[in-house]
């Protein structure tokens, strides 16, 4: 019996740790994804944000998110040994180790800072925006996922998990909440220069590299198995295995169904096939799916997936008429889509309820909207959060990092 429970032991726990690999991969998804749909002339300090948001959430997370979210009330767990039972002052969790645990929501705190990154692209200073990463990845995100996941009360005053709320991999737990964060920050900061003429009409402003945007979102589609599928948190048992399974497929299929929905929505309306679109769209379907994979049919899958992908077509029409200037579209992607996967949990899944999925995504939203807009408004106060006129001509590159990402072919 005992040496049964150690191989359960030891196979979940390093199922966990790959899952969180490949989350973490999903980090150069984004990098290349924002990469390539910027303009050339800030490509670097996207890379810079990128990588360096990375560090901050762990170093924040480590410090004092993990134990705000799980309730632990010991904030120097990690000066200690961590293989003995208990020691990160947090629940530890039955069948793995809990430095698993923290590896594998770490990385998921990291995706959900993220998302502001591309949605504030090209006109942001650089050290605000690392300044805002510190205070989303230690503060922001884990309150509101001490309300979800972590089970604790809304402020003390009601429990999702008792209203009926469930999200199964974090459509609005990080996905929404990434977008809020990113909305709160772009309506401070305005639009790209040239963005939007004086009759209203947005102009488009191509990227960069569609073949690194391509690359990043390929990335970032294999990765999503690791974020899906490590929400099981086990494959030792033949239940646990099967539902890893059906998480891969169903993860697969909603991506699929995106892509499609997008891409030939983006023909009716456009008469040509919208590259950016599409990809938009594997990423929609993603999302969508996140809350619920476990319980759908392939097939529904694909058609929550294609719902994903003419949603979000439709969002960033919307949000361009509304003149909310997003480069990559990730509030439509992660925001909008993120609401409606929270809304077709109820669908498949009879533990979870429209209102309580309404609440949720409410909670979630006024939460990391709100707080955000402050410390975006306390930010632009102290050290301003727009590079200068003539800089953000210039490109990004120089004024904030000194060096261009393509220097031979200026």
């Amino acid at each position: 019996m005992e040496i049964t429970f150690e191989l359960g032991y030891a196979l979940d726990t390093f199922y966990f740790l790959i899952c969180g690999a490949l989350v973490m991969w999903m980090a150069a998804g984004f990098t290349m994804l924002e990469a390539g749909l910027v303009r050339a002339k800030n490509t670097t300090e996207i890379l810079t944000k990128n990588v360096a948001l990375y560090a901050i959430a762990s170093i924040m997370y480590m410090a004092c998110g993990y134990s705000i979210m799980y309730g632990g009330d010991d904030f120097s767990w990690f000066l200690k040994d961590i293989t003995g039972d208990g020691a990160t002052g947090v629940d530890e969790p039955a069948t793995y180790a809990p430095s698993a645990d923290f590896f594998f929501q770490v990385v998921f705190v990291a995706t959900a800072m993220s998302i502001v990154s591309g949605a504030v692209a090209e006109r942001m200073k650089l050290w605000a925006f690392l300044a805002f990463a510190v205070v989303l990845t230690g503060f922001i995100y884990p309150m509101e996922g001490a309300w979800t996941w972590g089970s604790e009360k809304v402020f003390g005053m009601y429990s999702l998990s008792d209203l009926g709320f469930s999200d199964f991999a974090g459509s609005g737990i990080v996905h929404m909440a990434g977008a809020a964060a990113a909305l709160a920050g772009v309506l401070i900061l305005g639009a790209r220069k040239g963005k939007y003429s004086k009759d209203g009409k947005a102009n488009a402003i191509p990227g960069a590299n569609l073949p690194l945007a391509t690359l990043g979102t390929f990335i970032l589609w294999m990765g999503w198995f690791g974020f899906n599928g490590g929400s099981v948190l086990a494959t030792s048992t033949v239940e646990n295995a099967n539902a890893v399974a059906v998480v891969f497929m169903n993860t697969n299929m909603a991506a699929a169904g995106g892509l499609v929905a997008a891409l030939i929505l983006a023909r009716v309306l456009f008469g040509k096939a919208d590259l950016t679109m599409a990809l938009n769209g594997a990423l929609a379907g993603l999302v969508a799916i996140t809350a619920e994979p476990s319980t759908p049919t392939a097939l529904q899958a694909t058609l929550f997936g294609a719902i994903g992908g003419v949603v979000v077509v439709l969002s960033i029409l919307g949000l361009d008429k509304l003149k909310i200037d997003d480069p990559v579209g990730a509030i439509s992607v992660h925001g909008v889509v993120g609401f409606i996967g929270l809304m077709l949990v109820p669908i498949t899944n009879e533990g979870s309820k429209f209102t309580g999925q309404l609440v949720g995504a409410l909670t979630i939203f006024v939460w990391v909207f709100v707080t955000s807009l402050i410390v975006w408004l306390a930010l632009k106060a102290i050290i301003g959060i727009r590079v200068t006129e003539e800089e953000e001509y210039e490109g990004v590159d120089i004024s904030e990092c000194g060096l261009e990402a393509y220097p031979e072919f200026k």
